[in-house]
């Protein structure tokens, strides 16, 4: 009886941690569906249910369009990001080179600097290269990070030193043991950070304010921040394009959920 006694504890105990989670998104999409009046009224059930607000998004918005740029920004960035990470991280988990420590420190330290301190910087560098209101000029300073190759590397770090030992007593090149044996073992922590990547760079509205400067390279996010207008606010269409929005990076989570929490689980502190 204690042993069922504890096990209903925590069952409740975690239905009450997931009714706080999925609450605001839960009246995120209820909200969507509500008349303009009654947005803030924090019904759960809409006093009267409304397609309104999604048939003057579409009208208004070109969100297939916002949808396509920050799948592309998205993608890309996931993708680039994933190789130069991942081949940063063998490098500082299994070369010797001088200096190596002192390198990745260098390169962890990044991550104590805010990004707004780096935008003009940044912006400037992106003018020069002609990449101002281009999605490459969002998509190339998204790229390197720290918090990448720090996960990878200590993924790396915790496999056996014999794999890289026989790859390379086998014949193997420096590259042919990275991508034949590390990859496809790091498949759990590749899907982990492709999903937090993919996520971030979706859900990215800063940066892509400033490089684009023509509506045919916004964002959907820069498409949301347009509804706000400075005499009203429709708020009840912000939900309803927040909804559209959230739609590709639920699915993506859904399908590779199981994948992204292995991903975490097998990611230790080994040095």
């Amino acid at each position: 009886m204690k042993k069922y006694g504890i096990l209903l504890i925590k069952i409740v105990v975690g239905c009450v941690f997931l009714a706080f989670a999925l609450f605001p998104i839960i009246l995120l999409i209820s909200s969507s569906f509500k008349i303009d009046t009654e947005v803030f009224d924090y019904r759960i059930i809409p006093k009267h249910v409304s397609f309104d607000a999604f048939k003057q998004v579409f009208t208004t918005l070109d969100v297939f369009t916002g949808i396509k740029n920050s799948l592309f920004v998205a993608t890309m960035v996931t993708i680039l990001a994933l190789i130069v990470h991942s081949m940063a991280a063998f490098a500082f988990a299994r070369l010797r080179f001088p200096g190596k420590k002192a390198a990745f420190m260098w390169v962890l330290s990044t991550m104590m600097i805010p990004f707004p301190v780096i935008i003009i910087p940044l912006f400037f560098i992106i003018k020069s290269l002609g990449l101002v209101n281009s999605l490459w000029g969002m998509i190339l300073p998204m790229v390197p990070h720290a918090y990448g190759v720090f996960l990878f590397r200590q993924y790396f770090v915790e496999m056996p030193d014999s794999l890289y030992e026989s790859a390379r007593i086998d014949g193997c090149s420096i590259f042919q043991t990275f991508r034949k044996i590390y990859v496809p073992l790091a498949k759990p922590m590749f899907i982990t950070l492709g999903v937090s990547f993919f996520v971030t760079n979706w859900n990215s509205y800063l940066w892509s304010t400033i490089v684009a400067q023509d509506k045919s390279k916004y964002t959907i996010q820069i498409q949301i921040a347009t509804l706000m207008g400075s005499l009203r606010i429709s708020w009840n269409q912000i939900l309803a394009a927040s909804v559209v929005a959230i739609i590709p990076t639920v699915l993506i989570f859904g399908v590779l959920q199981r994948y992204y929490l292995e991903g975490i689980k097998t990611t230790g502190m080994k040095d």
